[in-house]
């Protein structure tokens, strides 16, 4: 094993909003916005949901069949791809954009996470099987959001001027190009060069971006029976076509989840906005929503109008030209899934919970909603600092200044003025006893003279700590060297790429995140390499 690991509670990292860790806690209000609780007995009632509702497997399978050959099978995918034949198999899911090679650490966790769920749920409910799938979100137009990584202080970003649906852009020159960036930058790590011939491998000139990430999330995980599909598919969106309608033409779930969204905003911040149509128009480089005139339609942005029978012909003959939006887009999953469980980051689980009533409305059942797994990652030559600056692991995830400020009160050498400011206080206190007995209007003044001198000492104080935090400059910048490191811009899950690592540790980085992969504890987890 490349790590030891260390769990510690979401709210101790102070990096979450109060709906999740209110989530995780299962507070009472929150209770009203989901349907089962993220346990093994909430799966068990998920099964017998999910029993009564008929999924139709049958374009499931040969839309995955159709789409897995293009790359090379593994027994274990093929197995996952057959099973999904059975009534008794269901699927544990995540969902992600294409990011640019993979994006952040946690596109990785999520995986991850769906693979270990479902071994675990084998173990639990032996007579049926589990199947992870990654879904991905590859008609997402937000290409500011997924065209760039971070590797190790370094950001790589893709210019291009293709537009539409991210997963549909062509890679060209200036993409690969970045490759062959990165590889001066990996090339001298042990397998700098492993790393950087699979990126190769997956992302050649004139491929689509979601057939580069289909191959590289399948070339990582195929061996773990993970599918993953990709939802662009006109088969798949045929099956939502009587919600599509409904969205179009009477915006009934505009309505359900504004009202939803106004019970949880009396609690929480709303994650997501419905529109009057959560459709886009998705056509070439093309995604542009939809949106509903007086006498017809007409598509943002461009000059394509429809009437009414004119988009429903449009509906009717190709489904694949309709994209949901974040409102749409887990109904349409949890339809064409058999899906018990979704495994997403905090926002994603944020925006599930303004959804359960529009679940309820078509009746397609509301999977369990479980927090992604997080990591920490810390190399040898930190944890080294670590240990010399006498850290805990809790004390890692407080701000700089709170980190030095502990270290020299549990020293004694932070300096306070507690006792001196109690003893000023009694001072004052006998001072208003003796005024009050000369003139009892004199109280108000000693009460002023109490408060200005106290600031005075405040202000004294917050000196005299300045001048022993520039004693400790040292200290300080180890602080400052250490947080940077494990903290850019935040936690290190959402900034830092995987590629570094891979270089560092090769495919058994991969296999030791595995076997650390929590299920149901939905815990924080640090990870300390042992080397």
């Amino acid at each position: 094993m490349l790590f030891t690991a260390e769990r510690i509670r979401y709210q101790q990292t102070n990096s979450f909003s109060r709906i999740v860790t209110d989530y995780l806690t299962s507070e009472p209000t929150l209770q009203p916005f989901y349907n089962l609780p993220p346990t093994v007995e909430g799966i068990r009632q998920a099964i017998k949901a999910r029993q009564k509702i008929k999924t139709n497997r049958k374009v499931l399978v040969e839309v995955l069949q159709q789409q897995y050959s293009r790359v090379e099978h593994t027994s274990d995918v093929v197995q996952s791809i057959q099973s999904l034949h059975s009534e008794q198999t269901f699927t544990v899911c995540t969902a992600h954009q294409p990011n640019l090679f993979t994006g952040p650490l946690y596109f990785i966790y999520k995986i991850l996470h769906t693979i270990k769920l479902s071994r675990y749920l084998k173990e639990q409910f032996p007579t049926n099987d589990f199947v992870p799938v990654f879904y991905m979100g590859s008609e997402d137009a937000d290409l500011a959001e997924l065209n760039h990584i971070y590797l190790q202080g370094r950001t790589y970003e893709w210019q291009t001027t293709q537009t539409g649906a991210v997963g549909r852009i062509v890679i060209d020159k200036k993409l690969t190009g970045l490759l062959t960036e990165m590889e001066g930058q990996l090339s001298v790590e042990p397998f700098g060069k492993e790393v950087i011939n699979l990126l190769k491998t997956c992302y050649t000139e004139g491929k689509s971006i979601q057939q580069a990430t289909f191959e590289m999330v399948h070339a990582l995980f195929g061996k773990y029976g993970l599918l993953v599909l990709i939802p662009d598919n006109a088969d798949l969106k045929r099956e939502m076509i009587s919600v599509f309608r409904d969205d179009l033409f009477n915006q009934q779930p505009s309505e359900i989840v504004g009202e939803t969204s106004r019970q949880l905003a009396e609690h929480y911040n709303a994650q997501a906005h419905p529109r009057e149509i959560n459709l886009f128009y998705l056509k070439d480089a093309i995604r542009e929503r939809i949106i509903r005139q007086e006498n017809g339609f007409i598509i943002n942005n461009t000059d394509i109008q429809f009437s009414k029978e004119g988009l429903e012909q449009e509906l009717t003959e190709h489904p694949e030209r309709f994209s949901p939006n974040v409102i749409l887009r887990g109904l349409f999953q949890e339809t064409i899934l058999p899906n018990l469980a979704f495994i997403g980051g905090g926002g994603e689980l944020a925006y599930w919970l303004q959804l359960k009533e529009l679940f309820d409305h078509y009746a397609v059942p509301f999977p369990v909603l479980v927090l992604r797994n997080s990591f920490l990652l810390i190399e040898q030559r930190w944890q080294e600092l670590i240990q010399k600056l006498g850290l805990s692991t809790v004390q890692l995830f407080l701000p700089e200044q709170q980190i030095l400020d502990n270290l020299l009160e549990r020293e004694g050498k932070k300096p306070l003025l507690n006792g001196e400011v109690a003893e000023l206080m009694g001072i004052y206190e006998q001072l208003k006893q003796v005024a009050s007995g000369v003139d009892h209007t004199l109280t108000r003044h000693v009460e002023a003279l109490k408060t200005k001198a106290t600031n005075q000492l405040q202000t004294l104080e917050k000196k005299m700590i300045r001048a022993e935090r520039k004693k400790h400059a040292v200290r300080q910048a180890q602080i400052n060297k250490l947080k940077g490191a494990l903290f850019p811009h935040g936690l290190q899950e959402r900034t830092e790429n995987m590629a570094f690592y891979y270089a560092k540790w090769g495919h058994s980085f991969i296999n030791d995140l595995y076997e650390q992969s929590l299920t149901l504890e939905q815990e924080f987890v640090v990870l300390v390499n042992k080397d």
